[in-house]
C-alpha cells in the first residue's frame, strides 16, 4: 500500500507518493556522472540502513529494459549510491519515488543531483557538466545559471577535460587538486607535460610548488639565462687557451664573432720559420690538425660555443 511520503520525510516533497520496488527491477541512470564509488563508504552506508532503514528513498522513472540478464522496469533518476548499499544491506525492496519525467529530464536531474549532493572527482564533475550542455545544446552561461556557479567556474571545469585519460588517472590517483590540474593545462606539449606531471607526483608538491616549478619549465628566461651561464663558462675556458698559445708567440691575431645561434672563435697563427709544417709546439696540442687558417686548432666543440 502506497505510503504518503509527508508521513516519513516531513514537508519537503509533500504531495509525493512512495512505493517499494524491487531492487532487481532497478537500473542505473545511463546519464550517472561518478564512475566510481568508494567501496569503505558504500559498506559503512550499508550498515546504517542495515540499523535504521532507507531515510530516504530515491527517486525513478518507469521504463522497459531487456538485459541478457534481467528486465528492469524502472530507471534509476537519482540516489544510485543509496540504491547500491541497500542491495549491500540484503534489502529486496526499497521506497522509490515515481517521477514522470522523459529521457532528458531524467538525465538532467541525475546530473544536477549528483553535481549538488555527491562528492564527485573533479573530471567526473567536468564531464557532468560538458554532459549538461550536450543534453540541452546550451552555453556555458546556461549550465552556470542552472548549476548556481559563475560562467568562468564552468569554464575552468570543463578545461579540465583537455587533460588526457592517463593524465586524469594519476592526478585523481595521487590526490591532486583542480588547481594542479589547471597548472598543468598552462604546458601545450604532451610528452612534455607527462614529464612534469610525474615529478610533481614524485616530490608530493604541493599547489604552490607545482605552479613556481611549471613557471621555471615555462619560462624562456630561465633557458635563456642557463644556457648564457654555460657558454661564458665555456668561452673562459676557451680564452684561457688562447691565452696560453700566445705566450708561445705564435698568435698574432684572435677575433670573435657572435651570431643568433653561436660565437666563433678565429685565430690566426704564424707558421714555422722552415715554411712547411707546424712544428707541434703551438697550436697542434689542442686538436687533431692545422689546416692553416687557425679554426681547426680547437675543433668544431672548441670553437662554436
Amino acid at each position: 500500500m502506497p505510503i504518503e511520503i509527508n508521513e516519513l520525510n516531513g514537508d519537503e516533497t509533500k504531495g509525493c507518493v512512495v512505493v517499494y520496488i524491487p531492487t532487481e527491477e532497478i537500473m542505473p541512470n545511463r546519464a550517472q556522472p561518478r564512475k566510481s564509488f568508494n567501496n569503505d563508504s558504500l559498506w559503512s552506508l550499508a550498515e546504517s540502513i542495515k540499523r535504521h532503514g532507507m531515510l530516504q528513498p530515491i527517486t525513478v522513472k518507469k521504463c522497459i529494459e531487456i538485459s541478457e540478464h534481467a528486465i528492469f522496469k524502472y530507471e534509476l533518476v537519482a540516489g544510485e549510491r543509496r540504491l547500491r548499499a541497500a542491495r549491500l544491506a540484503g534489502l529486496m525492496n526499497v521506497p522509490c519515488i515515481v517521477l514522470r519525467v522523459n529521457d532528458k529530464e531524467s538525465a538532467e536531474l541525475a546530473i544536477i543531483e549528483n553535481l549538488h549532493r555527491e562528492n564527485l572527482n573533479i573530471f567526473e564533475e567536468a564531464a557532468a557538466i560538458a554532459a549538461l550542455m550536450d543534453i540541452y545544446g546550451i552555453t556555458q552561461e546556461g549550465v552556470a545559471a542552472k548549476l548556481s556557479l559563475t560562467q568562468s567556474a564552468v569554464a575552468n571545469k570543463l578545461r579540465l577535460l583537455r587533460l588526457t585519460e592517463a593524465e586524469r588517472s594519476v592526478v585523481t590517483a595521487n590526490g591532486l587538486t583542480e588547481r594542479h590540474a589547471r597548472a598543468l593545462l598552462r604546458i601545450k606539449d604532451a610528452v612534455l607535460r607527462s614529464e612534469v606531471l610525474g615529478r610533481i607526483v614524485a616530490e608530493s608538491m604541493n599547489v604552490r610548488a607545482a605552479e613556481a616549478y611549471i613557471e621555471r619549465v615555462l619560462s624562456p628566461e630561465v633557458v635563456v639565462s642557463e644556457r648564457k651561464k654555460g657558454y661564458k663558462e665555456y668561452i673562459a675556458a676557451i680564452k684561457r687557451a688562447i691565452e696560453g698559445i700566445r705566450c708561445m708567440g705564435s698568435v698574432t691575431r684572435t677575433s670573435c664573432t657572435e651570431t643568433d645561434d653561436e660565437y666563433v672563435y678565429t685565430i690566426i697563427v704564424r707558421k714555422t720559420a722552415d715554411g712547411d709544417k707546424n712544428d707541434g709546439d703551438g697550436v697542434e696540442a689542442f686538436g687533431d690538425k692545422n689546416d692553416g687558417d687557425g679554426v681547426e686548432a680547437f675543433g668544431d666543440e672548441g670553437l662554436r660555443a
